[in-house]
């Protein structure tokens, strides 16, 4: 079955172009035009991926990104924001509403093809790894089978990479983990991620899940410390 993949952007003309580039490697393609359709459309086709841009009428995209993220079905759809807006700022906020990267406009089509194959086929390897296994260190009950996460009694569904960045962490308590070992690990060497990227989602870790859990070694990289 070919994989689906969502595009989001209100301007037609680059939905057009990105659809026919797309359809040619054997990806099923849907499209919308605003935040408000992609939320909608997510719900109906749960895509593999979704592009999507940010500035856009009716809901732009990090809302409907942070919306997508609550659809329990799409827990392990990768979205990646295709936008002009390639500001410092406008990437970590990217990161903040569940993204899982940020690509500026504008993109080869090529470049971009190769982007997406390399984003679904990590997700091809995971899907077929074992994921029965339990992990629980700290207070913290990471379930692979069902994507949750408990401490104590609050339970939460991690955005996919948040999920399993603190997958790797817990699996090895007091070990440091370098950046370029984590990067590797969640993101892939095939993905070009911002350097930012790790800091962002260890930060949104802190804020779920306790500041004292993760350490920062300086210059190294993180570990889980229960």
């Amino acid at each position: 079955m070919a994989q689906r993949i969502l595009l989001v952007d209100d301007e037609q003309d680059l939905i057009d172009l990105l659809k026919y580039n797309l359809e040619k490697e054997g990806f099923e393609i849907y499209s919308a035009l605003n935040g408000r359709e992609a939320v909608a459309k997510a719900k109906e086709i749960v895509p593999a991926l979704i592009l999507m841009d940010v500035m856009m009428p009716e809901m732009d995209g990090m809302e409907a990104c942070r919306e997508i993220r609550e659809i329990p079905e799409c827990a392990n759809t990768i979205i990646a924001f295709l936008t002009a807006r390639n500001e410092d700022y406008s990437q970590l906020a990217g990161f903040d509403s569940g993204g899982d990267d940020y690509i500026p406009k504008p993109i080869k089509p090529r470049i971009l093809i190769s982007k997406v194959k390399a984003w679904l086929k990590r997700t091809e390897i995971a899907g077929v790894m074992p994921s029965s296994e339990v992990l629980s260190n700290g207070g913290i009950v990471i379930d692979k089978d069902k994507y949750l996460v408990t401490k104590g009694t609050e339970v939460f569904q991690l955005p996919k990479k948040e999920f399993e960045l603190l997958a790797l962490l817990v699996s090895a308590p007091g070990r440091v983990f370098t950046r370029d070992y984590i990067l590797n690990y969640v993101w892939g060497n095939d993905v070009i991620v911002g350097d930012r990227t790790i800091d962002v989602h260890i930060r949104k870790l802190r804020e779920k899940l306790g500041d004292e859990l993760f350490k920062t070694i300086k210059g190294v990289g993180y570990k889980f410390e229960p």
